[in-house]
């Protein structure tokens, strides 16, 4: 730090459930701010939809489960409103709406800066804050297909994931003095080595002589999770296999009365996810940024089999290029890639490799140190 902090200054992190990345990433912030300064810094966090949305805005984090269910619906929506003067436009017109509801929210939180998680947080906060509003940062939680809702030229600060983002935010307006490339926030605990592969295997009670595969569809088990499990469990006689069925009880129990031909291990939603993935050989999943970024530091090889489209078409063509690992959106292909992998060492190294040089571990704890600056600077200019 350059310059003294001002007495224990307050920071707003705005979020919202819809999806669980911007909560993630928040948290990740925040804890990283106190594994740094300790309690130096107060920090708080509030639901832009849930607490102060009008209705029916403020039921959007329990619709979004269901919207996402929609791909094509939803790519529509993406497509359609990710333009510079699009989402201006929108948001003109929804700022009468929601004003009142902004105005009370910066009123009762009173603070020295302002973390925006959400993309639709920006525009109306900024526009209710007036010319002198707290000091405001944007820390954009998606990877690489950023919409443009995430860039509004207000913003002071703008952190981005990748050099894809980074030039997605000049072509929304953002001048390059307001944007930084950190890479994705993620929790400390993904970024600290919790044992040696072994070692985990033995803690769980999974085999040691053969490659372990973790398969993941999101905190609510959402996909086609169970085909997928069935047909690596026959495809690949090789391997073992963990199936983490999330918050879908009924998954769980299907997949646990089912007789599976190779060492298979059903897991509901897992507080443990940094462990497996230290002591997997491959990660089956979505192309969600933060699972993507958890596995790149853990230097796991990603099979995608699923994305979101407009919002997580980059992810994909991110990891695939970049030779971190590969797009397979049927049970079949999924199959067919983790016997590539397993016949090809040399290649599968490389994906290893990979991971390791495109992870960004330290991103959480450079936005602290970032934001942390940024309020030395500013107080000094009061």
């Amino acid at each position: 730090m350059s310059q003294p902090l001002p007495e224990r200054p307050r920071i707003l992190f705005l979020f919202s459930d819809t999806g669980g990345g911007h909560r993630s990433a928040a948290e990740a912030i925040i804890e990283a701010l106190h594994l740094e300064y300790g309690d130096q810094v107060s920090t708080q966090m509030v639901d832009i939809f849930t607490d102060y949305a009008p209705r029916p805005l403020n039921h959007l984090p329990t619709l979004y489960p269901k919207i996402v269910r929609l791909p094509r619906a939803w790519e529509a929506g993406y497509r359609l409103s990710n333009g510079r003067h699009r989402t201006r436009a929108i948001a003109a017109t929804v700022y009468p709406y929601v004003r009142r509801a902004v105005k009370r929210l910066i009123q009762q939180y009173p603070s020295e800066m302002i973390v925006s998680v959400h993309p639709l947080a920006n525009e109306p906060v900024l526009l209710s804050a007036g010319q002198t509003h707290p000091y405001f940062v944007t820390v954009v939680t998606d990877m690489v297909t950023t919409h443009a809702f995430w860039y509004c030229k207000k913003t002071d600060l703008c952190l981005v994931a990748s050099d894809e983002a980074f030039r997605r935010a000049l072509k929304f307006g953002l001048q390059p003095e307001q944007v930084q490339i950190t890479g994705l926030p993620v929790a400390d605990r993904f970024c600290t080595l919790a044992g040696n592969r072994q070692e985990l295997r033995s803690r769980f009670g999974w085999p040691q002589d053969r490659p372990l595969y973790v398969l993941v569809g999101g905190g609510e088990g959402m996909g086609p999770l169970e085909k997928v499990a069935h047909a690596i469990a026959q495809g690949c006689q090789w391997a073992s296999l963990v199936v983490i069925a999330g918050r879908n009880q009924s998954l769980k129990s299907r997949l646990e009365a089912q007789h599976w031909p190779i060492p298979t291990y059903i897991y509901s939603f897992v507080h443990q996810m940094p462990e497996f993935m230290q002591a997997a050989d491959v990660l089956v999943t979505k192309a969600g940024p933060g699972t993507i970024s958890e596995a790149l530091i853990a230097g796991l090889p990603m099979v995608l089999y699923s994305r979101l489209p407009g919002q997580e078409d980059g992810n994909v063509t991110f990891v695939v290029s970049e030779e971190a690992g590969v797009w397979a959106p049927k049970p079949e292909q999924i199959v067919s890639a983790l016997s590539q992998w397993h016949a090809h060492p040399d290649s599968y190294a490389r994906a290893v490799a990979a991971c390791h040089r495109l992870a960004h571990p330290q991103a959480a704890r450079q936005i602290a140190r970032i934001l942390v600056e940024r309020l030395s600077i500013e107080d000094t200019r009061r």
